[in-house]
C-alpha cells in the first residue's frame, strides 16, 4: 500500500501540544489537516469515519493504539491498514512548543518510509524446561511451572528443600558444566548428576552421582545466582536468568519463560555473502574483528570465512558495523534503510524550516522509555532534535555515522544501554574511529556522542548541553546509489565530507585496526613470487597477467593482514591510513620485473630475482644440486625441465624393461631341470 494512500488524523491531545495542522498538511503535501483534540474520545468518530474510507489510515499518536485497534476491529477494518507514530513524547511535549512544526513534520514523513522486512526462521519450543537452583525457592518455582510446561529441576544444593509428598516434577542434583544451543534446542552437560532416593524424608538424600551427564530441553529457567551459562545471556532465546532473592523478579520470569511454548518467527537479523568475507585464506588467518565482538557465539571460523548461527544471533548487530567489507550486513533495519529514514527525516525538516538538526538514534527498549520520561516529566527533546529508533543502535558504524553528517545532521547522538558493555565498547570504538578521521582534516568539534545514561535528566541536559556548530553537509545528503556495497558508500560520504574541511589533507594516518591503509613494500626483499595475490580476499593485490608485477588497489584493501602472513620474505607491512584522492581507487604497481628467460629455450617464465634466489640458496648447498647441470634445471621452463630430465635418464615417465610372460613350456623346461617332473610310481 503506498504511504500516499495513507489519510492523516492529528490531534493536540487536549491542547497540550501546539499544531498547525494547515501548515502541517500542506509541509507533507496532503493540504490543509483538521486537527482533533480528544481524537481517542469525544472525536473517535473523525477515526471511524477514515476506517469506512479507502486505503491506510495513520493516527500521530501511539499511546491510544491498542483502542483505535479495538475500534477499528468492531469495524471490521483489517488491521494492517492501521499506522501509528508518536509525534506527542518525540516532538510536541517539549520546553518550546512553537518550534516543534517542522520536526512534526519530518516524524511523519520518516514514518512513511517503506522499509524491506527481514526475513525470519522458525523455532519450536514443546515446553520442556529445566529449573536450575537451589533450596526451596527453585522446587516452588517449578511447581508454579508445572502445569504450563515439562519442568524437570535440578539442584546445585538440596539443603533447605523440603521433598514433596506427590513427586509431581522430576528432581535431580548436580552442576552444568557446560550448555549451548537456544530455544527449542538446549544440551546441558552436568558434572555429580544424581537422582533422589525415593525414601528421602526431611531432606533430600542423592545416591550414585556421575559426571559428564547430558540431557535436551526447550527452556531453561536459571534460578543459581551464579554466572550465566550463556554470555549475552539476555540476548538468548529460550534462556531467562533471575536472581532467586528478588520475588518480583522471579515472578516476571515464570510469567515470561510459561510463554516460551509453540512455534516462533526469529528475525534473520544479519545477512552474510560469505564470497567477500576476509577472514582466512590458505589456513591463514585474517580478519576476524566480528568473531571480536560477538557477545552471544553465534560467529565461529569455518574455513576461509566464518559462520553465522541465526539461531543463537542475538540481532546486537556489532558484526555489520565493524564487517569491513560488508560481507556481515544488519537487515534489521538494513543500512541502507537506515540511511533513508534519516535523509527523509533531515530533507523534510529543512524543507519545512528547520535548523540545527540533530539526529537522536536510539531503541525501544532503552532509549524510548528515557524519551518519554523527558517529555513527561522534564523539559522533552530540543526541537531540533529529531530521534531515530534502531531495533540495535550497536548496528552502526563509522560509514553510517559519515552518512548522517555528509546529510546535513550537526551533531549525531547514540543513546545506548549500559547493560550491554562489551556491545558499547565495540559501537565506542567505531565513533572513535569517525572522529578520529574527522579530527584529521580539521574539525575540531565534537560531533558524534555516545550517551549511556539511564537517568533521564541526564540525557536530557546533554541535548540541550550540545554547542551551536557548523553542520559538514547539505541539506539532506544525496541518496544511496541502489546496491552499493558498504566500502563505496563509506568513500562518497569520507569524499563530500573532505570536500568542505577545513584543513583537506590528501592522506590521513589511522589508529591502528582500521579498516583502511595501504601495503608498504620492502621492494628489496619481494621477489614478486606473488603469494600475496592468490591470498588476498579483496583483489587488493594482483598480478599484470603479462609479466611479473605486483599491483595493488588501495581503496580495496580491509587491512586484514593475510598478505603480510602470507609472504615468504617478510616483504610487506601495513599502514592503517586513508587515501582522499582519486589514487586509491587507481591500480598502482608495487613492484615490476623482467622475467626470467628459459636458459634452454629462451621462453621467459618466473621473476628474475625469484629463480636467482632459489638458485643462490640451493646452489652447491643441496644435495639434490651439486652440479652445474642440476642447477640449470632452476632456470629452466616447465616443459624444458621434464625433456631434460628425459634426456638424462631421469625420465620421471619411463617404465622400466617389462618382464616375460610366462607359459607352460617355461614351467615344465623348469620342472625337468630339477628333475621334479618325473611322477614316482
Amino acid at each position: 500500500m503506498k504511504s500516499s494512500d495513507e489519510k492523516l488524523l492529528v490531534c493536540s491531545c487536549q491542547r497540550s501540544m501546539d499544531v498547525d495542522a494547515k501548515r502541517l498538511g500542506d509541509m507533507l503535501g496532503q493540504g490543509a489537516l483538521p486537527l482533533h483534540h480528544e481524537l481517542c474520545r469525544s472525536e473517535i468518530s473523525a477515526f471511524k469515519a477514515a476506517c469506512r474510507g479507502e486505503g491506510a489510515v495513520r493516527v500521530a499518536c501511539t499511546q491510544e493504539a491498542p483502542l483505535f485497534r479495538e475500534v477499528a476491529n468492531e469495524l471490521g477494518v483489517d488491521e494492517d491498514r492501521l499506522r501509528f507514530t508518536n509525534i506527542r513524547e518525540r516532538a510536541g511535549w517539549c520546553e518550546n512548543k512553537s518550534a516543534t512544526l517542522p520536526k512534526m513534520a519530518a516524524l511523519l514523513a520518516e514514518a512513511r518510509v517503506d522499509v524491506k522486512p527481514a526475513g525470519v526462521r522458525s523455532l519450536t519450543s514443546q515446553g520442556v524446561c529445566l529449573v536450575y537452583g537451589s533450596g526451596q525457592e527453585t522446587l516452588d518455582a517449578a511447581e508454579a511451572l508445572s502445569s504450563r510446561l515439562d519442568v524437570t529441576v535440578l539442584l546445585i544444593d538440596a539443603e533447605g528443600a523440603i521433598p514433596p509428598a506427590t513427586a509431581s516434577v522430576p528432581v535431580h542434583k548436580g552442576r552444568i558444566k557446560r550448555a549451548s544451543g537456544r530455544l527449542g534446542a538446549f544440551e546441558v552437560e552436568v558434572d555429580g548428576y544424581a537422582a533422589p532416593l525415593p525414601s528421602s524424608r526431611g531432606q533430600f538424600e542423592f545416591t550414585m552421582a556421575r559426571d559428564g551427564a547430558k540431557s535436551n530441553c526447550d527452556l531453561i529457567l536459571d534460578m543459581s545466582g551464579a554466572p550465566r551459562l550463556f554470555s549475552a545471556s539476555q540476548r538468548r532465546d529460550g534462556y531467562v536468568a533471575v536472581d532467586p532473592a528478588h520475588p518480583a523478579a522471579v515472578n516476571r520470569a515464570l510469567f515470561e519463560i510459561a510463554d516460551l511454548v509453540g512455534e516462533f518467527e526469529k528475525p534473520i537479523y544479519v545477512q552474510f555473502t560469505e564470497g567477500i568475507c576476509a577472514h582466512s585464506r590458505n589456513r591463514k588467518t585474517g580478519c576476524h574483528r566480528c568473531l571480536d565482538v560477538c557477545p552471544t557465539g553465534a560467529i565461529t571460523p569455518n574455513g576461509d570465512h566464518v559462520s553465522i548461527d541465526p539461531f543463537i544471533c542475538g540481532g546486537c548487530g556489532n558484526c555489520g558495523a565493524v564487517c569491513p567489507t560488508g560481507a556481515a550486513s544488519y537487515d534489521y533495519p538494513s543500512s541502507d534503510d537506515v540511511a533513508r529514514r534519516a535523509q527523509t527525516l533531515l530533507q523534510t525538516y529543512f524543507a519545512c524550516g528547520g535548523a540545527r538538526p540533530v539526529l537522536l538514534l536510539h531503541d525501544e527498549r532503552h532509549g524510548a522509555p528515557l524519551i518519554s520520561a523527558m517529555a513527561r516529566a522534564g523539559r522533552g527533546l530540543p526541537a531540533n532534535v529529531l530521534p531515530l529508533s534502531l531495533h540495535s543502535v550497536h548496528q552502526v558504524g563509522h560509514d553510517l555515522l559519515a552518512e548522517l553528517l555528509a546529510a546535513g545532521s550537526e551533531h549525531v547522538v547514540i543513546l545506548a544501554s549500559p547493560e550491554q558493555p562489551a556491545e558499547v565498547e565495540a559501537l565506542a570504538a567505531e565513533i572513535g574511529l569517525m572522529s578520529s578521521i574527522l579530527a584529521a582534516i580539521g574539525f575540531d568539534e565534537s560531533r558524534l556522542h555516545l550517551l549511556t545514561g539511564r537517568d533521564p535528566d541526564d540525557v536530557e541536559g546533554a541535548l540541550y548541553g550540545l554547542p551551536a556548530i557548523k553542520a559538514i553537509g547539505g541539506r539532506g545528503g544525496a541518496a544511496r546509489r541502489g546496491h552499493a556495497d558498504k566500502r563505496s558508500v563509506a568513500r562518497s560520504a569520507f569524499a563530500a565530507i573532505h570536500a568542505v574541511a577545513p584543513a583537506p589533507e590528501k592522506r590521513i594516518a589511522l589508529p591502528a585496526g582500521a579498516p583502511y591503509g595501504r601495503v608498504v613494500l620492502d621492494t628489496s626483499a619481494c621477489t614478486v613470487c606473488l603469494a600475496c595475490v592468490g591470498a588476498c580476499p579483496t583483489e587488493a593485490l594482483r598480478d599484470s597477467g603479462e609479466r611479473p608485477e605486483l599491483l595493488f588497489v588501495e581503496a580495496s584493501c580491509v587491512q586484514c593482514g593475510i598478505c603480510q602472513a602470507t609472504c615468504p620474505e617478510k616483504a610487506i607491512r601495513l599502514e592503517p591510513s586513508y587515501d582522499f584522492t582519486a589514487a586509491a581507487e587507481t591500480l598502482v604497481s608495487l613492484k615490476r620485473e623482467e622475467p626470467f628467460e628459459c636458459v634452454r629455450c629462451g621462453k621467459p617464465f618466473g621473476s628474475r630475482s625469484s629463480v636467482e634466489r632459489i638458485v643462490d640458496k640451493l646452489k652447491g648447498k643441496h644435495a639434490m644440486f651439486k652440479n652445474e647441470a642440476q642447477v640449470r634445471l632452476i632456470q629452466m621452463c616447465d616443459d624444458c625441465r621434464v625433456i631434460s630430465l628425459s634426456e638424462a635418464g631421469g625420465d620421471p615417465y619411463a617404465y622400466g624393461e617389462r618382464p616375460r610372460v610366462r607359459t607352460t613350456d617355461d614351467y615344465l623346461a623348469a620342472a625337468k631341470s630339477t628333475g621334479s617332473g618325473k611322477r614316482e610310481s
